[in-house]
């Protein structure tokens, strides 16, 4: 008897989740029906003002038309009668002067026929200066007008030949065309024919951690780039927090929209990390990828730190799930924190290939701050370029300011502008650590040296603050600026 009454309940919670599927699926159907009726009223309107742009456009072409051919009218009838009354003019002349010329040859007499046209010489002289021999036989304007004629058969051909507007062809990105440098990203793309119609693009973006197709579920949602009017569009001033970028694209007309091209994923091949507040100083109050000095320090801060570390994202499932194999929940597990005067804090994703790049901007007021890479095995007591296992660029604000490069309880003073924010490049594989002005991409000091184990960004403040921005590539001109000096030594010679 439990049985069937479970399995009835089964049956009455289905049939239950149906009847509302029905439901909504009913709504839905409304929607449609009164959806297609605003749509359809919608397009109509605008065929019909399309319609009535192309009347207006040929009336205004007709009139323009009949003016023209009204004042090349005028402008003929106007030379025509002037030349008819002149020639009217000149006959009638004609005629009189012929009269008399008659009259003197009819006379028998000399004598006579020197008075026939009056006393003096004989008018010989006046019958040949008459008016008819000065005119031109030949109309001045011409009485055709069929070169003012037209013909709209093609027009009219292509008029037959109006559609409606078909959907845009999907648009297909030229993956090797694209580039990826100085955190922008520049997309090109192509129709698989040239179409007049289109009037814009649409760009889609979305950063993923995974290299394949978008998945159903992403972390990140789209961002979207509308108006686009050229076949490529370029990204400036992007942060790349993940490992790739996924980008699709599709072409508009005035009407409708077509379907997006296949994704394409580009890598962004830049460094990104975290500041692991396990390791920080307990006077440094570490908020993501910022940090402050906290003279209170103490139990209390370490347990609301214990928390925030608990609630954080970074410790979620599905975010260790796309963490860099390189990345540890701590850098220091196992170990306590700094500690004594080793006001330091690392970053907690490890260095052991390739280039890197990033940036942080400092306090200037700071009583000293310091920012560079260290070895893991950095001990707690240890302060940065104290010791073998760490190199930075040091400022002192304690009696007097100054900069300085350190490495191994050795430094160096620099004789240059101290900049609000330095950029930190680090090769690997060269055993090369340079600091730049991050502003100007100006060259502070280089460290080289070699590497034999994994290194990890390193800071420390003491009575200031800093922050870190982590997600860029190394600039084009830190690159351009290390191949001409890879074959020679830096000015600034290694300290180690």
């Amino acid at each position: 008897m439990a049985d069937q009454k479970e399995s009835l309940q089964k049956i009455c919670t289905t049939l239950a989740q149906k009847n509302e599927e029905i439901q909504n699926f009913i709504v839905f159907l409304k929607q449609s029906l009164h959806n297609v009726e605003v749509n359809a009223s919608r397009v109509q309107e605008d065929l019909e003002a399309e319609f009535s742009s192309l009347f207006g456009v040929l009336d205004e072409l007709k009139n323009s038309m009949v003016t023209r051919i009204k004042q090349e009218k005028a402008g003929r009838v106007y030379e025509l009668q002037n030349q008819l009354s002149a020639c009217t003019r000149a006959l009638d002349s004609s005629e009189e002067l012929l009269e008399t010329a008659n009259q003197m040859l009819c006379c028998s007499e000399t004598d006579g026929f020197g008075q026939v046209g009056g006393p003096g010489t004989p008018d010989i002289p006046r019958v040949t200066m008459a008016p008819a021999f000065r005119l031109t036989l030949k109309p001045k304007a011409s009485d055709s007008m069929s070169h003012m004629m037209v013909d709209f058969t093609q027009e009219r051909n292509m008029l037959m030949g109006i559609k409606f507007l078909p959907v845009p062809a999907t648009p297909e990105i030229l993956a090797s065309e694209c580039q990826v440098y100085d955190n922008t990203v520049t997309v090109v793309w192509m129709l698989p024919e040239p179409d007049t119609k289109i009037d814009h693009y649409i760009l889609e973006y979305r950063r993923t951690n995974h290299e394949g197709p978008p998945r159903a579920r992403e972390d990140h949602p789209w961002m979207v780039m509308e108006g686009i009017r050229q076949t490529e569009y370029t990204l400036t001033g992007l942060r790349f927090d993940t490992r790739f970028l996924t980008f699709r694209v599709k072409a508009c007309n005035k009407a409708v929209a077509g379907e997006f091209s296949e994704p394409v994923t580009l890598e962004t091949q830049a460094f990104v990390f975290k500041l692991d507040a396990g390791s920080a100083h307990q006077n440094l109050r570490v908020e993501d990828l910022a940090v402050e000095w906290d003279s209170s320090g103490g139990k209390v801060q370490e347990m609301r730190k214990e928390k925030n570390r608990t609630n954080s994202p970074m410790n979620s499932p599905a975010r260790t799930a796309v963490m860099s194999p390189k990345r540890s929940s701590s850098a220091r597990a196992g170990r306590d924190r700094f500690t004594a005067e080793s006001y330091t804090v690392l970053g907690d994703t490890m260095i052991d290939s390739g280039q890197q790049y990033w940036e942080v901007r400092f306090d200037k007021e700071s009583k000293a701050f310091a920012a560079g890479v260290a070895l893991r095995t950095l001990g707690r007591f240890d302060q940065l370029g104290k010791s073998a296992a760490s190199w930075c660029l040091h400022l002192n604000n304690w009696l007097q300011q100054s900069l300085s490069a350190k490495h191994n309880n050795k430094s160096r003073t620099l004789d240059c502008t101290i900049p609000d924010r330095v950029g930190i490049y680090c090769n690997f594989e060269e055993g090369i650590l340079s600091f730049y002005n991050a502003r100007t991409k100006q060259l502070i000091h280089t460290f080289r040296t070699k590497f034999l184990q994994p290194v990890v960004p390193a800071f420390m403040v003491w009575n200031g603050s800093f922050s870190v921005q982590t997600g860029l590539q190394v600039p084009s001109t830190v690159q351009s600026g290390q191949r001409r000096n890879s074959a020679t030594s830096s000015s600034n010679a290694s300290l180690a």
